[in-house]
């Protein structure tokens, strides 16, 4: 049996599954579009999603992955350069589902 999620389920079965917290309000959103535009008939897997996408904000995306950011990243780039950078950097090494208007991003996990 099939049943139709809309957002406000989408959101309810994070907190039933007590992942209320995995992400933001504005991030459930940006994964409940995603994953609809993906695959309209996607199962909801509330622990497989929390398991293959993370929300990060732009900066600890850049202390998590030094090595293979600031190669390219200069030293004294504004932060609009910074999160330009990311933005793309995501777009060319994984899915980048969406940014918050906080500075986070969606992706999915590599």
């Amino acid at each position: 049996m099939k049943q139709t999620v809309y957002l406000s389920d989408f959101r309810d079965a994070f907190n039933r599954m007590e992942r209320g917290n995995q992400f933001s309000y504005q991030a459930l959103e940006l994964l409940y579009d995603y994953l609809e535009d993906c695959d309209s008939d996607f199962e909801l897997d509330v622990i497989a999603i929390c398991c293959n996408f993370d929300e990060m904000h732009y900066t600890d995306i850049i202390g998590q992955y030094e090595t293979d950011i600031t190669v390219n990243l200069e030293e004294d780039a504004t932060e609009e350069e910074q999160i330009e950078y990311i933005r793309n950097w995501l777009s060319d090494n994984t899915s980048l589902v969406g940014e918050s208007t906080n500075g986070t991003f969606v992706y999915q996990s590599f």
